[in-house]
């Protein structure tokens, strides 16, 4: 019994092809903004004069693009007021809880509007209303009037709008993924027709407007009702007919279920302040717009907004991309290099993966497009014959034809699968990019393009052909596309290059992160071997273990519960056994781990005890599962490094994470033990730093006494206690020396004596006192952690020795927790990225005699200061050499680098 709206008949198809419609563009302003401002780094775009203008940039983009290919005749754009509407003087909690507006978010909507203005394209916002009614109001309206509508939403109450001549884009990820949805989408992905959206939501609740649904109705289940009876009124009509919970739960919420459906109804008879005349797209303002551009400092915009509508603009260089030349003999590829002798050839690399390969295989190349200035060229090396393929070889091999990928790593490994060698890589942009602006969430080529080309890299699907299956069967589209990626990673090498060069960190490309990531092509090909009957065994005894914590949680309490469930847990914890409250949040109490880990502490109840433990045994599960997942057919996990998402400059790893293994844990040393040397090798070796990051703060500091104490090999925090405490080092209790190690690293991270007390648990005034006297007996740690804030709020960044930058614009907030999470951030980024520094150049040191020597044994794994290695036979002592040695020696400092090692023949039996 849903309703469906009518559809279109033959008689008004025919008449829609003899007299095309007007079509109106509608935007909620508000939603797409905020898409905007999440979908590109704020950090990124800035003026000169500090105003943040992401959100700017990324919907007039997104709008611009829906000009072009939606080609409205009418657009309009409609915005929230900040003062109460019609629904929350209804219902208070209406929307609240919401999280505050981001600091960098705020002033931008004026901006949009400004630029609205400018385009001749009006905004609309209306007191007492949301945008959703200005929309819904334009929309229904509009239709009348014998418009189509094409409505832009993040709100899913939008889609209550669809019919027949009205379509909603709703975006599934940022501004640039935002599929039409009419109603057979929704009902495809939501059971119900669009009319009755608003009927499913009212029963389902709204999180993002706070109306809470029936409890244990979900989308499917409502969807069920609603073909069955009709609308949420006619479903609670028939509520007596429901039996069991679910029934009880409809009849108890039925006012709940009125008031959502009462406010979820979008208003569609507003009387718009402005006429669909004026709605009616036209010719920018010039003079307005170029004012605007020259204050946001937007260059390429004023290009697109010239061809979308095709007025006049400041002039901007158009960049095409030359005519793709296929290189399919060794004549045409001989003639391509010849002619571009000497030049930077940037590459993009098609990989393909294999169906059913684990994630970081090496995968295939498919092929390869080439682009230096004024030429790009497309080449398959599968369909090559020996000729090309040993023409194409030997450039690849070529170290003296410089190259630039994005992603150099990936092509690194497809390439040496297929027995290729790759040499003469001068830039990876991907890198370059990452330490330009370490903090940014996505190292993708169309984002990076985006901000410092200022351009869309869209990739154009091949040409189809209606009512058939069309094949690009020439690669005609595939190879443009291509073409267009590596002229895009040349002309982003040329804006990267200079700016690293402009800041000192050429070296830190060229030296350490380039040749670093060869070094990890060999170590993730490596893997290491495990023990798979080992892992089955953990998986079932972590399991078993769930169960019985389980158990012993029913017992506590006398009956079942789901403990994944938060809701269910506030209702047992905090009703039911009555324990102290925990921080509120939007939905109760909070039950995340560390506050009832505190309440554990607190009251010792067998039911948080029970809670906490199955909590432990199910992420030691998980975390099991996923390497048994992750074991290849030759026994061995391969993990994959990430060199571009740890802000300090440490190596990540992925797929499986093997940097999150508890290392102090009785059961994280038995993961470890899965971890085995593989057959034709001797035993493992670690090898790890011994308080890396203490050394390098006392090394920065320049405080003597403690650089003393290093050279002698003194235990620091021992050395540190007995001046702290004014005892003699043997006296220094383990107590003592626990409170000085925290505190020791605490100073450098930023730790108040309050959350040194809370770390410590001793009162405030003890914290307090401790810092102090740690202060008066080293004065140079207070002088260098006092100045290093001072210059990075002067700079705007920090560096490590190598000249790692990490930016840090929340300097300058005026919301406090942002500047203090900054200037924590100031502390630790030279100290933690020096690290991270500091066992890279290691790895290269390490691979470096391994290779020289022409030693069997090879590097396996890095976790943060540790480095694994798989030990041939009979090269146990000179792998233990050199490894010591060159850790040792990887960076001079005031102190020496005390380099740790341990053998075995697990991970866990290595260690030291």
């Amino acid at each position: 019994m849903g309703t469906r709206l009518a559809p279109v008949t033959d008689a008004a198809k025919s008449a829609s092809v003899d007299a095309p419609r007007p079509r109106i563009l509608v935007l909620d302003g508000h939603s797409m903004a905020f898409r905007a401002f999440y979908a590109l780094n704020y950090e990124n775009f800035y003026t000169d004069k500090g105003e943040f203008t992401n959100a700017v940039y990324g919907f007039t983009s997104m709008l611009l693009k829906m000009i072009e290919q939606r080609e409205p005749t009418h657009v309009a754009v409609a915005f929230d007021l900040s003062g109460p509407t019609f629904r929350s003087e209804e219902y208070e909690e209406y929307k609240g809880g919401r999280d505050a507006t981001p600091e960098p978010f705020k002033g931008q909507i004026e901006m949009i509007e400004q630029l609205m203005h400018a385009l001749n394209i009006p905004t609309i916002s209306m007191e007492g209303y949301e945008a959703d009614d200005i929309v819904a109001s334009v929309s229904s309206q509009g239709q009348a009037a014998g418009f189509d509508v094409i409505v832009v939403s993040g709100d899913r109450d939008a889609f209550q709008l669809i019919d027949d001549h009205v379509t909603v884009l709703y975006p599934k990820k940022g501004v640039s993924d935002i599929p039409a949805m009419d109603a057979d989408a929704v009902m495809e992905k939501y059971g119900v027709w669009p009319a009755n959206y608003p009927d499913l939501a009212a029963l389902v609740g709204e999180k993002a407007d706070n109306l809470p649904g029936v409890p244990g109705v979900g989308p499917k289940t409502a969807a069920k009702w609603i073909n069955l009876y009709g609308t949420s009124e006619q479903v609670l009509e028939h509520a007596d007919e429901i039996k069991g919970k679910t029934g009880e739960n409809l009849r108890a919420y039925a006012d709940d279920v009125r008031r959502n459906r009462k406010l979820n109804a979008l208003v569609r008879t507003l009387e718009l302040p402005v006429s669909f005349e004026d709605m009616e797209l036209g010719a920018p303002d010039a003079q307005e717009l170029d004012a605007l551009f020259t204050r946001f400092e937007f260059k390429t915009l004023r290009k697109r907004v010239a061809e979308v509508f095709a007025v006049s603009a400041e002039p901007v260089e158009q960049v095409e991309v030359p005519e793709v030349q296929l290189l399919a003999d060794a004549a045409a590829l001989g003639e391509w290099f010849a002619a571009g002798a000497g030049a930077v050839h940037a590459l993009a690399v098609q990989i393909e993966q294999p169906d059913g390969a684990l994630p970081g295989a090496p995968g295939d190349v498919a092929s390869i497009a080439l682009a230096r200035e004024g030429a790009t060229a497309w080449v398959d090396p599968t369909e090559l014959d020996a000729a090309a393929t040993a023409a194409l070889e030997a450039y690849l091999a070529d170290a003296a034809a410089p190259k630039v990928l994005h992603d150099a790593k990936a092509a690194l490994k497809a390439f040496a699968a297929r027995g290729l060698t790759l040499e003469g890589i001068v830039d990876d942009t991907m890198i370059s990019a990452y330490i330009d602006q370490p903090d940014r969430r996505s190292d993708d080529l169309a984002d990076l393009v985006q901000i410092y080309l200022q351009e869309s890299l869209e990739e154009e699907a091949p040409a189809t052909t209606q009512g058939e299956l069309a094949l690009d069967l020439d690669h005609t589209a595939s190879r443009q596309a291509a073409a267009r990626r590596a002229d895009a990673v040349r002309r982003l090498h040329e804006v990267l290059a200079p700016v690293l060069e402009q800041n000192g960190q050429t070296p830190l490309l060229r030296d350490l992160e380039l040749p670093l990531s060869r070094v990890l092509v060999d170590m993730e090909a490596a893997g290491i071997a495990v023990d798979v009957a080992r892992l089955d065994e953990l998986i079932a005894d972590f399991g078993s273990q769930m169960e019985q914590a389980k158990e012993a949680a029913y017992a506590a309490i006398g009956h079942e519960v789901n403990l994944g469930s938060p809701k269910q847990l506030q209702v047992v914890l905090f009703e039911e056994l009555d324990l102290p409250k925990t921080k509120k949040i939007k939905t109760g109490y909070t039950t995340d781990a560390a506050s009832l880990q505190e309440l554990l502490e607190k009251t010792g109840h067998p039911f948080l005890a029970a809670l906490m433990a199955h909590r432990d045994a199910s992420k030691l599960k998980q975390t099991v599962e996923g390497l048994r997942k992750a074991v290849a057919e030759d026994g061995r996990i391969h993990t994959t490094y990430a060199q571009t998402i740890a802000a300090t400059g440490r190596l990540s790893s992925l797929n499986p994470n093997l940097q999150n293994i508890p290392v102090r844990s009785e059961e994280g040393r038995r993961i470890r033990e899965v971890f085995t040397v593989g057959e034709g090798f001797e035993t493992l070796l670690t090898a790890d730093y011994s308080q890396i990051e203490m050394r390098i703060l006392v090394h920065l500091a320049q405080d003597e006494a403690l650089i003393q104490a290093f050279k002698d090999g003194e235990d620091l925090h021992r050395f540190v206690g007995s001046h702290v405490f004014g005892v003699e080092p043997e006296d220094v209790t383990s107590a003592m020396r626990s409170k000085v190690k925290a505190m020791s690293y605490g100073l450098a991270y930023g730790l108040s004596s309050f959350g040194l007390s809370k770390q410590l648990n001793i009162g405030v005034d003890e914290a307090r006192t401790l810092m102090s006297d740690y202060y008066k007996r080293f004065g140079a740690v207070k002088t260098y952690l006092s100045g290093v804030v001072e210059q990075a709020h002067k700079d705007g960044y920090t560096e490590t020795l190598l000249g790692r930058r990490r930016n840090l614009p929340d300097l300058k907030s005026d919301i406090r927790q942002a500047k203090d999470a900054a200037e924590r951030a100031a502390l630790n980024a030279p100290i933690q990225g020096t690290a991270a520094d500091i066992i890279k150049v290691a790895m290269l040191k390490v691979q470096a005699r391994l290779e020289g020597a022409e030693l069997a044994s090879r590097l396996l794994l890095q976790v943060h200061d540790e480095l694994v290695l798989e030990v041939a036979p009979g090269e146990l002592e000179a792998v233990t050499a050199l490894v010591e040695e060159e850790m040792g020696s990887a960076m001079e400092l005031s102190v020496p680098l005390d380099v740790h090692v341990g053998v075995g023949t697990t991970w866990h039996a290595a260690a030291h």
